[in-house]
């Protein structure tokens, strides 16, 4: 099955002085110099062409979910909406999706579910586009987005020198990335280091299990799913309920979800720490390291549910900060670096944000 806009070459629009405040989940209110939607990889070939953009900066922008604005952006914004599902190959464990970028992340989940494609039913409700997906290597509740991921497609917008001392591509050509090429780590890419506003993604192809490989491990999933017979859909189901009782629909107040990584040190570090606080809960990572929960961090310093002015600490999930409806990003980022220095003055941990500060 084949879901996929008609790809005709469209000349793009460019608008000036576009408001984006509807394109950002914090609903901060700021101004892009130029703007384009893109639907088509043609529409993009074309807006890549034309000279007049060629020295501009840009900066890619999807469902907005994990930026922060602290300013306009004096630049050319590429809204990137490119869309359509493909099946493009399946052999007896496996189903290979090739999907657009523009295409929203949940809604994805949903689509896999229905068709039974197992693999990221734990990445449920997670706010963002599939082009989001792999910059970020989204994750939650024991799977991690690598975990499914096979190719990243794109283009590449001046020449840059790509993995593994390969030659810079010549204007006018797509890469294909694999998995492997990727530099995945924890909410961690390529994309966000050599490759940073060097590409933009045009299609993802994931590779989804037939026999789903259940992760039930975390959080409350176990608990909520304990009488219910076990499938994609019940455990998609009970990660969209904590997520729902947890987390603030952006739709009503302004956030970006999680504004911080969970920090991972070293084995050393964490043994003194749980000698001063005992109760420190702890998740054990590769090469002797231990994760530790963020929210908790930030709640044992006493800013949950605090509120600054306009901006805030959500009352529920400490690791989420939140615009009450008039905030700046300036507040914001204010705000997120208040959490840093208390949480850094009393554990010695330095918080890391997922968000994309601009």
């Amino acid at each position: 099955m084949i879901m996929t806009t008609n790809d005709k070459a469209m000349t793009p629009t460019i608008e000036e002085n576009k408001s984006l405040k509807s394109l950002n989940t914090f609903g901060i209110i700021t101004n892009a110099r130029y703007f384009v939607t893109i639907h088509t990889v043609s529409a993009l070939k074309m807006l890549l062409a034309d000279s007049r953009w060629e020295s501009i900066p840009k900066l890619i922008l999807g469902g907005g979910s994990n930026i922060l604005f602290t300013r306009d952006f004096d630049g050319l914004v590429i809204h990137n909406a490119i869309s359509g599902i493909e099946k493009i190959n399946e052999n007896a464990d496996h189903v290979f999706l090739k999907i657009g970028a523009g295409e929203n992340w949940h809604k994805i989940v949903l689509y896999c579910i229905k068709n039974n494609y197992a693999g990221i039913e734990n990445l449920s409700l997670i706010p963002g586009t599939m082009g989001a997906a792999p910059i970020q290597n989204i994750g939650a509740y024991g799977v991690e987005l690598k975990d499914v991921l096979y190719s990243v497609e794109g283009w590449e917008i001046p020449p840059v020198l790509l993995p593994q001392n390969r030659p810079p591509f010549s204007k006018g050509v797509f890469i294909s990335m694999a998995m492997s090429e990727c530099e995945f780590g924890y909410r961690d890419s390529i994309f966000k280091h050599a490759l940073k506003n060097k590409v933009i993604i045009t299609h993802v192809t994931l590779r989804l299990n037939k026999k789903p490989h259940f992760h039930t491990e975390y959080g409350a999933i176990k608990e909520l799913i304990k009488n219910k017979p076990l499938s994609i859909k019940a455990i998609s189901d009970a990660v969209i309920k904590i997520r729902r009782e947890k987390l603030p629909d952006p739709k009503i107040i302004g956030n970006a979800g999680s504004f911080f990584k969970n920090p991972i040190i070293s084995e050393e570090q964490f043994l003194l720490l749980q000698k001063k606080y005992p109760t420190v809960p702890h998740f054990t990572e590769e090469n002797a390291h231990i994760k530790i929960p963020a929210g908790w961090l930030i709640e044992q310093c006493g800013l949950k549910g605090k509120r600054f002015g306009n901006v805030g600490v959500h009352e529920h999930q400490a690791l989420v900060l939140i615009n009450y409806g008039n905030g700046t990003g300036d507040e914001i980022k204010q705000l997120s670096e208040h959490v840093q220095a208390t949480v850094f003055e009393k554990y010695g941990i330095e918080l890391m944000t997922e968000v994309n500060i601009i």
